[in-house]
């Protein structure tokens, strides 16, 4: 029996980075919207928030093909910590052995999008997390529930002090995935406004996506 990393992505763009530095094949796995191997490492994406975890493993019993090494939570996350820069990467769950810089720190998940300056400020007063993102907590738990390792590898896509250029809480569907035709609409109904920053924040998530990947590239865990 093979013994993978399961490495869980809310989108495929978070691991393009990843993808064009190391060789990997398609994976037939049904209740994902992406799944790649690449070699020890199985990637997967299926969607924001905890309802996309869950679907991911809802036909599944550990030990069914191959043996879980370790759950690794992956992605981008928002800054909480106003030191934090776009592109940083933030580990949760102990050292991992690497030759580029990254940040241990506190990771708190919620199932909405933490939309503006000042919500990350109160979010940072009230918990002490470093980032936010949304699907950490259910990775944490399906480990839980198997008995199995668990960490976070996560990389700012928007810093402490930037409010996003829409509320992307009112752009999800019923399974909580964003919808990107309504997203690009309502960029494109306020070009001069909206669509710019929507633009900005779309480079970010490049330069975001292309950390991590080179990160994830190199790293030992």
């Amino acid at each position: 029996m093979a013994t993978a990393s399961v490495l869980i992505a809310a989108e495929e763009r978070e691991l393009k980075g990843l993808l064009k530095r190391l060789p990997n094949q398609p994976l037939a796995w049904p209740d994902a919207a992406f799944s790649r191997v690449s070699g020890t490492r199985i990637l997967l994406a299926n969607g924001a928030g905890p309802r996309s975890v869950e679907q991911l493993f809802q036909n599944m019993e550990p030990g069914e093909g191959f043996h879980i090494q370790q759950m690794i939570s992956v992605g981008f996350c928002g800054a909480l910590d106003p030191a934090l820069k776009v592109g940083d990467i933030v580990v949760w769950g102990g050292p991992v052995e690497t030759k580029l810089p990254y940040v241990q720190g506190e990771i708190w998940s919620e199932d909405r999008v933490i939309v503006t300056a000042d919500q990350k400020r109160q979010l940072r007063e009230r918990t002490g997390a470093t980032v936010v993102e949304m699907e950490f907590a259910a990775v944490q738990n399906k480990a839980r529930e198997w008995g199995v390792p668990c960490r976070a590898i996560r990389v700012v896509s928007d810093a402490a002090g930037e409010t996003l250029p829409l509320d992307f809480n009112r752009y999800r569907d019923g399974d909580g995935r964003f919808q990107v035709g309504r997203i690009a609409l309502a960029g494109l109904l306020r070009p001069f406004t909206v669509l710019p920053e929507l633009m900005r924040l779309d480079r970010q998530s490049r330069v975001a996506a292309e950390n991590l990947g080179a990160f994830l590239a190199d790293c030992k865990f």
